[in-house]
């Protein structure tokens, strides 16, 4: 029998239309874990507030990214699913591999029923989130263990933890970053990621339920070590010193806010202007939180991020691009399946809790 890989994304709409957006917004936002407000508030801010706008312009620039073969998400994440399969199959070994949205099509439902008519006899899930958060990582895991139940095969799921700091990751944007950047170019490097609310992180610091902050966000400790803004820091001076950059060739900013809400910082948007009033001109920027190329990489950062920095002042701006089906990358998680699906009794989930 094969051993079933599970792949799992965000989602994007089936189409760069108003009302296929509006549908994937929908679904997206009525997740208590993306707005955690009581339930019948949650439909009236989605359905009322929300939707009815934002879906006109999200569908605009939805159009500015979207590929021949469909969004740039759904194509890099299917060929992602592509390049694993045949890294874990390359040696006569048997594995079948499907990728789902937690969002948007395919589902997730429907990758566990494509791996159980393979006739599977364990699946290995990976949610494709670098950094733990419950908005992210945690709705898939659970929404793939409701998912499991529904079709019989729930224990037979084994979760692969966030990655934020292993080594394999870390190489993979490393050396995407080493082929996507001249020294002599580039001033300064940014490392965007997406932004959460502030309340969506204090609890994850247990020694006092204090909110993240820039010094208590240095180290990876027993009080913070499922804090989402500490592990993107984590990530940024891994990757950093792989490169050999020093502190102050870089800085580390959170993008793509949403609502009144008050979100983890520094802005991006803030960094971007700053940086160019001091004088630097030539940026690079990664967003290490994304591993597929999608609207938050291409439009948000790569078009109007690039709007916002050469109007502040600057002349250069390059968006590194995601790590996508990547050579290195497809082949740090065929490893970590194989070393997964050689200990079968592991038990890899992680609840945050």
């Amino acid at each position: 029998m094969s051993t079933g890989v599970l792949l799992i994304n965000l989602g994007t709409p089936d189409a760069p239309t108003p009302d296929a957006v509006g549908r994937y917004l929908r679904q997206f936002l009525m997740d208590p874990f993306v707005i955690d407000t009581p339930a019948p508030l949650r439909w009236l801010l989605v359905n009322i507030a929300i939707v009815p706008r934002r879906k006109y312009r999200s569908a605009e620039a939805y159009q500015t990214v979207q590929m021949p073969e469909g969004s740039p998400l759904l194509v890099h994440t299917r060929a992602l699913a592509h390049e694993v399969a045949q890294r874990l199959n390359s040696a006569g070994e048997n594995y079948a591999v499907e990728f789902g949205m937690r969002y948007g099509n395919p589902s997730i439902k429907s990758a566990l029923q494509n791996l159980k008519s393979c006739g599977v006899s364990h699946f290995i899930v990976l949610p494709l989130y670098p950094q733990y958060a419950e908005s992210s990582f945690e709705t898939a895991v659970v929404e793939t263990k409701r998912s499991a139940r529904e079709l019989g095969c729930e224990d037979l799921l084994t979760f692969l933890p966030p990655f934020y700091n292993d080594p394999g990751f870390i190489n993979a944007w490393a050396e995407r970053m080493r082929a996507n950047l001249n020294p002599e170019t580039t001033d300064h490097l940014v490392f965007s990621f997406h932004s959460l609310p502030v309340h969506h992180l204090t609890k994850f610091h247990k020694d006092d339920h204090s909110r993240p902050t820039a010094g208590c966000c240095t180290e990876i400790s027993s009080a913070n070590q499922n804090c989402y803004r500490a592990q993107c820091f984590a990530t940024a001076r891994a990757i950093a010193a792989q490169l050999e950059l020093h502190p102050d060739d870089y800085s580390v900013s959170f993008q793509s806010r949403l609502g009144r809400a008050e979100w983890i910082g520094p802005n991006t948007v803030d960094v971007f202007e700053d940086l160019a009033r001091r004088g630097i001109k030539r940026i690079a920027v990664a967003c290490p939180s994304f591993v597929s190329d999608c609207l938050e990489t291409l439009e948000e950062m790569g078009m109007r991020g690039r709007k916002t920095f050469l109007a502040a002042g600057g002349e250069a701006f390059r968006l590194i691009p995601s790590l996508n089906a990547d050579a290195i990358w497809a082949a740090a998680i065929a490893h970590w399946v194989r070393e997964c699906a050689s200990q079968p009794s592991l038990t890899a989930t992680h609840t945050g809790a």
